[in-house]
């Protein structure tokens, strides 16, 4: 019994060291495409473990590099997302808007928890040009939070407006809490603003041109003191 038992585990072995050895002998064609498997099963640390590799070897190009600044962002490496995403999304203007929509809202939300909300700012807007309809009161939602941040009511205030219809035409998820969360924003910038207004310094309103002309003609036209 006991030989039995040694002779199964010494079998096992062997089979999980000559799978170690295929595995091994991968050649990166196979790397790369077992990383794009991994990344389409949203196995994103599988993915970036290869996609790490391949790109210190080859410098990848632009598309298979936006892969991996997505799945930085899904291991909380924001940073590492932005700095690739930031290099890359220019390139990418021939893939299809709601690719393209992935990697603008990776960036920008790598950028927001950075608490880098001007960087934010661009990569929303356009994701707003390319994503679906049910995915913009998510986007307008951070839009005007990023405005918030920066104490720029003025512009948080129309963002937070365009979100709240679409919360509430697409009952998505935590609609009601987000919905109050949106009222609550709103109520607050508008005062924000009512409060820059009354503490805004007068206008200074110059003279027209006519007084101008007539004070100056009447300066002109003055005594002078004569000279001995």
């Amino acid at each position: 019994m006991r030989k039995r038992l040694l002779l199964f585990i010494l079998v096992g072995i062997i089979l999980f060291g000559s799978r170690l050895e295929v595995g091994a002998q991968l050649t990166d064609s196979q790397k790369l495409g077992r990383a794009i498997d991994y990344f389409q099963s949203a196995k994103y640390h599988e993915a970036m473990l290869l996609l790490q590799q391949l790109d210190g070897k080859y410098n990848l190009n632009p598309r298979y590099r936006a892969y991996l600044g997505v799945c930085y962002y899904y291991e909380w490496q924001y940073d590492k997302s932005c700095t690739i995403l930031d290099s890359v999304i220019p390139s990418l203007a021939a893939y299809a808007p709601h690719e393209r929509a992935v990697y603008y809202y990776t960036n920008a939300e790598s950028h927001f928890q950075l608490s880098e909300y001007a960087k934010a700012i661009p990569y929303y807007e356009q994701m707003l040009t390319v994503c679906f309809d049910n995915e913009k009161a998510a986007t307008y939602y951070r839009l005007g939070m990023c405005h918030t941040f920066l104490h720029d009511w003025q512009h948080a205030l129309p963002c937070f407006e365009s979100a709240l219809p679409l919360y509430e035409k697409y009952q998505l998820p935590d609609s009601n809490q987000r919905k109050a969360q949106i009222r609550h924003m709103i109520a607050g910038c508008k005062e924000k603003l009512k409060t820059q207004l009354n503490n805004a310094p007068p206008a200074q309103h110059s003279l027209p041109n006519s007084q101008e002309g007539s004070r100056a003609k009447e300066t002109d036209n003055s005594p002078q003191e004569s000279t001995p």
